[in-house]
């Protein structure tokens, strides 16, 4: 029994209802390792005490878990507390569980309801029970004895006005709402997190238990959120995470993988070095395909200012969309203070770049206010891509005064952002800590987020700013249009170290 329970104790339990029920009831710990002993093949981690502790010392705290793959968070946390919850201490009346589909729901009531009948000992002590579909399209277990219920529901599912009895739902459990794809777009996480502020935790009341299991899926998930608002005291509960080797590289679960031949025997079973370090060390791994990194980018707590004796100019890439239609794409802005020349230049991105659906007249004010906020030297150059209707647009900006050039720029926009990397990852590029933040996600998740003008706007900035190597004054270029016939080539660009 894993050393927890004794084995005489655990065979009087056996025998007296009344001495099993007493001992469980206020402890999870007992009442895992004795109904739920044969899920207990290796001694009990630390971690998972840990985890235990948590889930019975407090009816109501929120409690947010991410731990490795195969650490038993989903078997403690999903398949027995809720039973125990009911039957023990707690008292809860009616517990809601979250999975990403319907199919995983109906699964995860599979495994719920094959434990109950097959655990004679459990079923005696909880049942009867019976099975229930419902109008929402969910699963659900009533325990008439305890006037308790199970429900087990999707993420596409509405659950508004749920409610069991008298009772809303007093403790709500996600688990794995979210998966690699779902928080590969901005407007994925978006989905998932208003998902659970306007339609779950609504549903519930003042007392209710809010439980979210899962892992570390990228730097904006929800549950990388939902650590920042507890860090900044903005939601509470705790956030406990549990990789499979700590900074020292010391294994959570001796008692599964007692040396290091067994944790390295485990990788190999583990599809690629991604998933290893997604699933068991808890590190966010970016796609293959990605082109800057999260980790390439560096800051600036102090912009330099205008009057440093390298300061070249204030630079503005702009990337043109000519439809104000809710799909179409926004013109922005991105705008930078360049700093000396070749290999000693040094490019510092302003904060608050614009984004915007505009017509063609608003595009053209937006560019005269900027030219009179921000740009006033002679030398101000506008740069345009001379494809379709662009080709008009230097002689329109002409005549208010704003010089414009017309260019044909080449390669596709991964190329272009591509060609900034290095500038980036070296530091060359410096962005604000705060103010930036779209800019920033746009440029990490490019190719997977819905929109990508900023870092469109952004890559057209350095490039055409890296072949002019600093060039006097201040420059605007332009970036128009959805083509993607791609990069500024300059036959004398030299790649900055």
């Amino acid at each position: 029994m894993n050393k927890i329970i004794e084995t005489k104790l655990v065979n009087k339990m056996m025998k007296d209802r009344l001495v099993r029920t007493s001992i469980t009831k206020d402890s999870f710990l007992y009442f895992f390792h004795f109904y739920y002993a044969h899920y207990v093949k290796y001694e009990t981690a630390d971690f998972q005490k840990e985890v235990i502790h948590y889930l019975e010392h407090s009816p109501t705290e929120n409690l947010y878990v991410v731990a490795f793959r195969g650490s038993g968070k989903s078997t403690m946390i999903t398949t027995a507390y809720p039973i125990w919850a009911i039957l023990g201490k707690q008292q809860k009346k009616f517990c809601v569980i979250f999975c990403q589909t319907r199919a995983q729901a109906k699964q995860h009531m599979m495994n719920i309801r094959t434990e109950l009948e097959g655990n004679d000992v459990l079923k005696k002590d909880l049942g009867p029970f019976q099975e229930e579909s419902d109008e929402w399209g969910s699963f659900s277990i009533v325990f008439k004895k305890h006037g308790a219920r199970i429900t087990v529901a999707s993420t596409e599912q509405s659950i508004r006005g749920i409610r069991h009895n008298q009772h809303r739902p007093d403790l709500i459990i996600c688990d794995d709402v979210e998966d690699v794809q779902s928080t590969k777009t901005r407007e994925g996480r978006n989905g998932t997190y208003n998902w659970l502020y306007s339609e779950v935790i609504p549903s519930g009341d003042r007392k209710t238990r809010l439980i979210i299991v899962g892992n570390l899926l990228h730097e904006d998930s929800l549950l990388m959120r939902i650590k920042e608002e507890i860090a900044q005291g903005r939601t509470k509960g705790v956030f406990k995470e549990y990789p499979l080797l700590d900074e020292k590289d010391v294994c959570l679960w001796p008692g599964k993988y007692p040396t290091a031949k067994d944790v390295e025997d485990e990788k190999l079973k583990v599809a690629s070095e991604a998933s290893w370090q997604r699933e068991y060390l808890l590190r966010i791994i970016p796609s293959d395909d990605q082109v800057i990194y999260p980790e390439w980018i560096q800051y600036y707590d102090e912009l330099p200012g205008t009057r440093h004796k390298g300061y070249r100019g204030t630079y503005v890439g702009i990337d043109l969309a000519i439809s104000e239609k809710d799909s179409a794409d926004f013109t922005a802005l991105v705008f930078a203070h360049v700093y000396s020349r070749r290999e000693k230049m040094r490019i510092y991105i302003l904060p608050n770049p614009i984004a915007k659906k505009l017509n063609f007249p608003a595009q053209v004010e937006l560019m005269k206010n900027v030219k009179s906020t921000m740009l006033s030297d002679h030398r101000d150059t506008i740069f345009v891509e001379s494809v379709s209707y662009q080709e008009a647009l230097p002689q329109m900006l002409d005549m208010h005064g704003i010089k414009a050039e017309a260019i044909k720029p080449k390669g596709d926009k991964r190329t272009r952002l591509s060609l900034t990397s290095t500038s980036i990852k070296s530091g060359i590029i410096k962005f604000p800590r705060q103010g930036c933040e779209n800019l920033i996600e746009q440029l990490v998740g490019f190719g997977v987020e819905k929109h990508d003008d900023l870092a469109d706007a952004f890559s057209l900035l350095i490039n055409a700013t890296t072949e002019k190597h600093a060039s006097e004054g201040t420059i605007i270029m332009f970036w128009l249009g959805d083509s993607d016939d791609s990069i500024l080539y300059h036959p004398d660009y030299v790649d900055v170290e």
